[in-house]
């Protein structure tokens, strides 16, 4: 299904793109792109593929992890988990965890669910699994549950700062 076919979503209302702080960074990146907002949350990626009508891995998670203290946000196809262990490899750290809910806030200013994969509140390292190439366009959250916005993978990554990496959790 084309990104212009999906049913269920909605364009946001005249005037609004979702969150005020994503549109500023939509502005500061000189990025025109199109939010779709949503009746019902798509907090998780099985939502978010769902309503939109997209495959799962065509979801961008954006997940902020603390690499000995220190924030690293992970962009992540929907389908795949995270391999801890190779983002600490990958960043050289001594321990490596997910983020809770008030760092996550803290570093991006954006909700767990929420979270875009720029135009955070702080800068950040940001390491972008290559397998988000596999597509010729991802979903992405908007800067609240309700939202999404399409992109062409390598834009999304370069808009992000992103670091290319396979931090794929790899199938027994």
């Amino acid at each position: 299904m084309s990104t212009s076919e999906s049913p269920a979503a909605r364009p946001p209302a005249a005037g609004s793109v979702a969150d005020p702080r994503f549109a500023e960074a939509l502005r500061q990146l000189d990025l025109d792109v199109e939010v779709r907002r949503f009746p019902d949350a798509t907090r998780t990626a099985a939502e978010a593929a769902a309503a939109i009508g997209c495959a799962l891995s065509q979801i961008v998670k954006s997940l902020i992890f603390a690499a000995d203290g220190v924030p690293v946000l992970v962009l992540m196809d929907g389908s795949s988990r995270v391999d801890v262990e190779a983002v600490r490899r990958e960043l050289g750290a001594g321990k490596v965890g997910r983020a809770d809910a008030e760092l996550v806030r803290e570093t991006t200013g954006y909700a767990i669910g929420g979270v875009p994969p720029f135009g955070h509140r702080t800068r950040t390292r940001v390491l972008a699994d290559r397998g988000l190439l596999d597509h010729e366009v991802v979903w992405a959250a908007a800067g609240t549950p309700h939202t999404v916005f399409p992109l062409e993978p390598s834009t999304l990554i370069a808009h992000a700062g992103g670091t290319l990496v396979d931090v794929r959790e790899q199938s027994a």
